[in-house]
């Protein structure tokens, strides 16, 4: 059955009081490079503080905001130059899709001025080039792990032979009921498979990002979003995965029961996982 979490955020306070997503830490080299000899400190502050440490509190403020944040405030003081297309480019590497740059710079335009908006369309373009830049989600993992707040983990390689597709596992939270979160690139998904147990168990999905669906045997798939859930009772036949054309991440919360298992069937057919959108 799919619900909607009302908040993500809320869900975290309540259920999660850890921060499941580690702070990441930015290595920078580029002040000591250019100005190590002649400016020592400033390089220090560049690279140490500003990178080192303002930039690494991305457990508060994603690197993806804010890379946003740094070229809007460079446009609008008409910084045009190297270090502007450098934070154009970590945009996207930090998952802002062409769209979405075309979209923030026209904004910006109306508040920091049509000449600096003109000068910055012109270096987006250089940065922005090939064909599949809308799409966040059919990007790079570093470009998806950005856009969520758990971490991706690491290869799902103990079931990787129930998948079909690259998966990823990371665990959240290991005491009480165990939580991991399931990354899926875009067009793998599980083999069916039920959740068995003597009494209680099965298994809750809350997703966290991308796209993706669930369908159970004999019913219709169903689409996913961020913040929707699907409770699977035990015994229950089903599956679920990535979009063909989407990340798709999920927390997987074990129900509590007794003598819980998994029983692992035939894979998603092709020519069915093709009729998804």
């Amino acid at each position: 059955m799919k619900t909607k979490v009302a908040s993500l955020a809320l869900l975290l306070t309540l259920i999660f009081p850890i921060m499941a997503k580690s702070q990441v830490k930015i290595q920078q080299t580029a002040g000591r490079d250019a100005l190590g000899e002649f400016s020592p400190e400033f390089a220090r502050l560049n690279d140490d503080i500003l990178f080192g440490e303002v930039w690494s509190r991305n457990n508060l403020l994603s690197l993806r905001d804010r890379s946003i944040v740094t070229v809007v405030a460079l446009m609008s003081q008409g910084l045009t130059d190297s270090s502007f297309k450098y934070h154009l480019e970590s945009a996207k590497k930090n998952g802002v899709t062409r769209t979405e740059i075309a979209e923030i710079l026209t904004h910006a335009a109306f508040y920091a001025g049509w000449p600096k908006a003109w000068a910055a369309f012109r270096m987006a373009k250089e940065v922005w080039t090939d064909g599949n830049a809308d799409s966040v989600a059919a990007g790079s993992l570093e470009a998806y792990a950005q856009t969520i707040i758990f971490p991706v983990g690491k290869p799902n390689d103990a079931y990787a032979k129930y998948f079909i597709g690259q998966s990823y596992t990371a665990p959240v939270v290991t005491d009480g009921v165990p939580v991991v979160n399931v990354t899926f690139e875009p067009g793998c998904r599980n083999n069916w498979h039920v959740h068995k147990a003597t009494k209680g168990g099965g298994q809750t999905l809350v997703c966290v990002g991308g796209r993706g669906y669930y369908q159970e045997w004999g019913k219709e798939p169903v689409e996913l979003h961020s913040g929707d859930a699907i409770n699977i009772p035990a015994g229950v036949k089903h599956w679920h995965g990535a979009a063909p054309d989407s990340w798709f991440s999920h927390l997987a919360i074990e129900v509590p029961g007794e003598n819980n298992s998994t029983e692992w069937l035939e894979p998603v057919g092709d020519e069915e996982y093709a009729k998804l959108k």
